[in-house]
């Protein structure tokens, strides 16, 4: 393989996947249905075509029965007046006329059969896009059960519970660092004064043996 041949294989496979990717599965199903709405309106067009092609030849086939009828009532009158040389005319004409009319007659027997055709492969074509169209509302409800379902999915794998345990654990470390914090506050928070207090009240052992003398005395 030359290297022109694999640089397009792989641009082609990187192009493929990345139309995969981004591939929606309800506008899909919206652009089959237009598809199929397309084809209906070309097979509504064919028949129509069908239909008139049909009637015309329905017309052909009346405008030479006339003839024919008209060529026979003058081979009649032709014969009645004794003009043998016109009611050959006559009949000749009346002859190639019948021989139109049994072609004509065979052409519209296969136009409508054909007719018939088109009009069962319409049907089957409207009863296919109906039953599309049916799948098509039950699809697109499953997949958007499937998106919220995904969504949701999504979001918890995305909830780091772990991180919340850790800063939960944080907060309840800074607390119990508040309170210790308070709790030593409490513990000195004695004026000095009370201190000075105490230091004022105590007594030596000299003037206690002091004071028993006088009292002695």
């Amino acid at each position: 393989m030359s290297i022109f041949k694999r640089i397009k294989t792989i641009a082609r496979a990187d192009i493929n996947g990345l139309l995969d990717g981004i591939e929606d599965p309800i506008a899909m199903l919206n652009e089959y249905s237009r598809e199929m709405e397309q084809e209906i309106v070309k097979g509504q067009k064919a028949l129509a075509r069908q239909i008139y092609v049909e009637k015309k030849q329905e017309a052909l086939i009346s405008q030479v029965k006339a003839l024919v009828d008209k060529r026979t009532r003058q081979a009649k009158l032709a014969i009645e007046h004794g003009d043998e040389a016109m009611a050959k005319l006559a009949v000749q004409e009346k002859l190639n006329q019948e021989s139109q009319l049994h072609l004509y007659q065979g052409q519209l027997e296969s136009l409508k059969g054909l007719t018939k055709i088109l009009i069962e492969k319409l049907d089957q074509l409207k009863e296919t896009y109906n039953q599309m169209q049916q799948k098509k509302n039950l699809l697109a409800s499953r997949a958007n059960v499937a998106q919220s379902m995904k969504q949701i999915q999504k979001a918890t794998i995305s909830f780091n519970t772990d991180d919340i345990a850790r800063g939960v654990a944080r907060a309840e470390d800074r607390i119990l660092i508040m309170e210790a914090e308070v709790q030593v506050g409490n513990q000195f928070s004695t004026p000095l004064s009370h201190f000075d207090a105490a230091y004022n009240s105590f007594v030596s052992e000299e003037e206690l043996n002091q004071e028993i003398e006088k009292l002695k005395s």
